[in-house]
């Protein structure tokens, strides 16, 4: 007859049963919820559990900040149910970091907003011990000085700055190449199609249409800014371009970019509300024939034409409509694909690409969110 061993007290601790410790705070304020911050918010509600269980990490939405107003979670509790907090009191950046900073555990402010005078704010939030994580691209390609005030503020205590979502959203750029420089390698080049805008009109732009007829479409689509020529002028792929050189060690600025504008200057010169509706109300002979003109001329090489930026080893940066070979990896693209060529020592006859979508808010609030767990996992959480 089998003897059978007696059940275990409950309140003995099965054998190999995994003892998990207490879970570590974390706590979050969002600056700026707009397309980019609202995801964001959304995906910081629904990892809560996931965080709690498989990282140890007890994340804590401490507060939303506007530029007028600002929620805090001493305030309305609701906040962090995501339910619609209904207490607010006027933005007060201060005490808004004050508070965030208030928790015991890590405390990490996130900037969705597109604002100079937030990121004049990073280096004394660094310096006083508040992570910083960001998409805003202001800080990493807007004034040299400030660039370095911030760097050498996360260098010299324990806070973190971090801002791979600034470049290309959710892909892993800025990461990929600080691992290749941390690991001595050397960069020979950077080329890169970083704008969603661009990649999906260069794209579709075959000849069918003409080229200000599918601008029209992408701005109905959403994909562009509301005023279309910041697409077009390239001023927004320079300052990604300016972030990566800034990486790779040359002190770049934004004005010494070359920067090819397709915007002709009679369009420039137009207020907003009157250029939409000129674009509103049919083909716009100043942009579709120079264009219709290049178009002719990538076919007649047997390439096609991209928007593409470039630094060379000397640290020269250029961003311009370029005629590619048809067998170029950027002829291959995809919708609004964002495309980076690192070209390196190791990477020389092959070059490593990092390609995928590189716009949209649900993509770059994981790049965003992706930092803060970095972040924590630096400072001792589980990943």
């Amino acid at each position: 007859m089998d003897i059978l061993a007696p059940p275990i007290p409950s309140s003995i601790p099965r054998p190999h049963a995994a003892i998990r410790p207490a879970a570590r705070p974390l706590g979050v304020g969002v600056i700026g919820p707009g397309r980019v911050g609202t995801a964001l918010l959304d995906q910081l509600c629904m990892a809560r559990d996931r965080l709690a269980v498989h990282a140890g990490l007890a994340l804590q939405l401490r507060g939303v900040a506007t530029r007028n107003r600002m929620w805090l979670d001493c305030d309305d509790p609701q906040l962090n149910r995501r339910s619609g907090a209904q207490v607010w009191r006027p933005a007060e950046l201060d005490t808004f970091a004050d508070h965030v900073r208030g928790i015991e555990g890590i405390a990490v402010l996130v900037d969705c907003s597109a604002s100079e005078a937030i990121a004049d704010r990073y280096a004394g939030w660094l310096a006083a011990g508040l992570h910083v994580v960001t998409p805003n691209k202001l800080a990493g390609s807007g004034p040299l000085a400030r660039w370095e005030a911030i760097r050498d503020a996360a260098a010299a205590g324990s806070a973190r700055w971090r801002y791979e979502a600034t470049v290309g959203a959710g892909l892993p750029v800025i990461q990929t190449l600080r691992d290749l420089l941390d690991t001595g390698d050397t960069l020979q080049g950077i080329d890169g199609m970083f704008s969603g805008t661009m990649a999906w009109l260069c794209n579709r732009h075959d000849g069918t249409q003409p080229f200000s007829t599918l601008l029209r479409q992408a701005h109905a689509l959403g994909y562009t800014e509301p005023d279309p020529r910041e697409d077009l002028a390239g001023t927004d792929v320079a300052r990604k371009l300016v972030i990566l050189a800034r990486e790779a060690g040359w002190p770049l600025s934004l004005q010494e970019v070359e920067v090819e504008s397709l915007v002709p200057a009679a369009l420039a010169s137009l207020p907003p509300d009157a250029f939409l509706a000129r674009l509103a109300q049919g083909a716009l002979a100043e942009i579709d024939a120079p264009l219709a003109e290049r178009l002719g001329q990538a076919r007649a090489a047997g390439g096609v034409l991209r928007h593409v930026a470039s630094l060379d080893a000397d640290g020269h940066a250029k961003v311009r409509l370029q005629l590619l070979p048809a067998g170029h990896p950027f002829a291959h693209t995809h919708l609004t694909d964002n495309v980076v060529q690192l070209r390196t020592a190791r990477y020389c006859d092959n070059p490593l690409i990092v390609q995928g979508p590189g716009a949209g808010p649900q993509v770059t609030a994981a790049g965003v969110f992706a930092d803060v767990l970095r972040i924590a996992e630096a400072q001792g959480a589980r990943a």
